[in-house]
């Protein structure tokens, strides 16, 4: 009858220990989770406004530079 109450003792702290690993697991499940949802508003909330942008855009946007000429170098010393 001795043994009883050690094994009792045993299976207890087995069941906390595993309680605890548990309970870690699934925070850093949910941690995981919460930051591939962030992940993906983020990368969503660009596209959906870099495509609002490229819509607001007038026919004179896409030629907005096609009369400027590109500078030659400067400051080439002699």
């Amino acid at each position: 009858m001795s043994a009883e109450p050690e094994s009792l003792a045993l299976s207890e702290e087995t069941n906390t220990e595993e309680k605890r690993e548990r309970r870690a697991l699934r925070v850093i499940g949910w941690f995981s989770v919460g930051m591939a949802v962030a992940t993906l508003g983020i990368f969503l909330g660009r596209e959906i406004r870099n495509r609002y942008r490229f819509k607001k855009r007038t026919p004179y946007d896409f030629y907005s530079n096609a009369g400027e000429r590109q500078t030659g170098e400067f400051g080439v010393g002699i």
